[in-house]
């Protein structure tokens, strides 16, 4: 036998990894990916021993986005965004709760204000969780929620803050004349004031996890018709589009934390409703070979 080979069986020999179950389980290269997309248990039955990295974890947890507003609304907030590497579990049950995306609000008048997302968490031997994010103001309801992202204002209300560590503020509506509504915030950034001269906010982009995949980004603004043909695009991390006039605006998108669209507003017309945020995620992945 090579001295290469003797080499590796040496270097691998007593090497054992953890053993777990619970959720989606899905492997890329020597990890393997415990995806949660709705509430559960990350059973783990066995730790591993003789590597430095043989019983750690690293971990995302996203919560529910917030729902854009209707009427002229701004965009909701993302869910909170909460990550973690080197993480040493012990060979115990840890609870997963995934938080849902806040509904959008039913089409009257005066326009009610959509719901925030809800929190995710990981609770265990250590402990994570985030916020839902905020909803998005309404032309009656004017002021963006605060939540893991704040949710945008409209008209001149600014927009709900985001919490430390988790995510952004919603951005300010531009003016009750022009009717250009913010973005609601993102993970990476804060969600852009609507434009009196120019487009709804954009959503604050969202933050890319290791396996790739971008997460928690905010709703974009919506517009009245006769003010705008243009919409606040979605934070990238599954930020839903804004909408003017009678459009329907983009819902968060699923197991991304994204927040909802703000609707639109016809004058003297209909006015649109929000979309709603989407549902959060946690995800866990670790070495297995």
């Amino acid at each position: 036998m090579s001295g290469i080979m003797l080499s590796l069986l040496g270097r691998n020999a007593g090497v054992s990894y953890i053993t777990a179950t619970g959720g989606t389980i899905t492997t890329s290269g020597n990890y393997k990916y415990h995806t949660f997309t709705g509430n559960g248990t990350f059973s783990v039955s066995a730790v591993g021993s003789g590597s430095v990295d043989s019983n750690i974890i690293d971990y995302l947890v996203v919560a529910g986005g917030g729902a854009g507003g209707g009427k002229i609304g701004g965009g909701g907030g993302a869910g909170g965004y909460r990550d973690g590497t080197g993480q040493t579990v012990t060979a115990s049950s840890y609870t997963i709760t995934v938080g849902g995306g806040g509904a959008a609000a039913p089409v009257v008048n005066p326009a009610p204000r959509g719901a925030s997302g809800s929190s995710s968490s990981i609770s265990g031997s250590f402990s994570s969780s985030c916020t839902g994010g905020g909803a998005g103001g309404t032309f009656d309801n004017t002021a963006g929620l605060s939540g893991g992202s704040g949710g945008g204002g409209t008209r001149s209300a600014g927009g709900g803050s985001g919490t430390s560590g988790e995510g952004n503020s919603g951005g300010t509506g531009s003016d009750a004349t022009t009717r250009r509504a913010a973005g609601g915030g993102g993970k990476s950034a804060s969600g852009t004031n609507g434009d009196p001269s120019g487009t709804p906010g954009p959503g604050g982009a969202g933050a890319q996890w290791l396996n790739g995949t971008y997460y928690a980004g905010g709703g974009g603004g919506g517009s009245d018709s006769a003010q705008t043909t243009s919409v606040g695009s979605g934070g990238t991390g599954g930020g839903g589009v804004g909408a003017t006039g009678a459009n329907t605006p983009g819902a968060g998108g699923t197991n991304t934390g994204g927040g909802g669209g703000g609707g639109g507003n016809v004058s003297g017309g209909p006015q649109g409703p929000g979309a709603s945020g989407g549902s959060g995620v946690v995800i866990i992945r670790y070495r297995y070979q």
